[in-house]
């Protein structure tokens, strides 16, 4: 079932769970790696991550990253999202920036190369008096998982694809990549995903395969749907990512539940096999 030297693997999300258990997503779909998912600070404990690193060994899983959740409030939208997600908010700041270490050293302790966070609504204009300080913010994560020996990686979306790249090349620190959701730039109308590559291309380190359509109000983010049936235009994504050299992994995110989300992921897994097959080519 290990997957550890596939180039370009097809991975899931996957929760995090006290006993590692939430693992076992991953074998379910005949996978070998996944992203592990977590909001909750109380799982963020040695036993916790030493039963996860246990259970992937057990199960041939390799983790390629800790997604990491931060506290206080979350809204997922164009009204509160900018004055609540990632390490905007002033009054949040400075518990954010201590939660992240504290997951950076937990994603350590599990094996996970990197961390994986929104940082937010992130200021576009470099003279914006909030630009300097998110620098600061985002310098003292990424030192400290470079001090461990991780990455620290930008989720996609609610920022466009040149401020990303703005904030990564003011920070400076190498450690810095891109988890590259493809459906979040559309679904944020912040950018298309194919030409973001152009943008910031050479950052991306694993890929969301998640799919979703633009606004069409200003209030509501565009929607979530099934991947191959929103506007990433997934077979050009696909064959453009392998152009320019991603070697990282693929890793599904469905948000929904049940039975739907099951037939989907499954469904996703076949579409991205497919799309790799064809974007490689026949071997000679």
């Amino acid at each position: 079932m290990s997957d550890t030297a596939k180039k370009n693997a097809i991975g899931v999300m996957s929760g995090l769970s006290k006993d590692g258990s939430g693992l076992d997503i991953v074998s379910d779909f005949g996978l070998g790696c996944c992203q592990v998912v977590s909001w909750d600070m109380t799982l963020c404990k040695s036993d916790v991550a030493h039963a996860v690193r246990k259970r992937a060994a057990d199960k041939g899983v390799r983790i390629t990253a800790l997604w990491a959740g931060v506290p206080g409030p979350a809204n997922w939208n164009f009204s509160r999202g900018p004055v609540t997600l990632g390490l905007v908010p002033a009054e949040f700041r400075w518990a954010r920036i201590e939660a992240l270490k504290r997951w950076a050293d937990f994603a350590v302790e599990m094996g996970a190369p990197a961390i994986v966070t929104h940082c937010g609504f992130l200021p576009e204009n470099m003279t914006d008096e909030g630009f300097e300080p998110l620098c600061v913010a985002i310098d003292q994560v990424a030192r400290h998982c470079d001090k461990l020996g991780i990455g620290f990686w930008f989720e996609t979306g609610q920022e466009t694809p040149v401020t990303l790249l703005r904030y990564i090349e003011t920070v400076g620190l190498g450690n810095l990549g891109i988890n590259l959701d493809p459906a979040n730039l559309l679904m944020y109308g912040r950018g298309n995903p194919i030409d973001a590559l152009e943008v910031f291309g050479k950052h991306v380190r694993c890929i969301h395969a998640k799919d979703g359509r633009v606004p069409t109000n200003g209030m509501h983010l565009g929607p979530e749907v099934k991947v191959g049936e929103g506007m990433v235009r997934y077979p050009e994504f696909i064959r453009r990512l392998l152009e320019i050299g991603f070697a990282g992994d693929l890793i599904i995110e469905r948000e929904i539940s049940g039975d739907q989300q099951k037939k989907d992921i499954a469904a996703t897994v076949r579409y991205l096999e497919t799309l790799l097959s064809a974007a490689v080519g026949p071997k000679e």
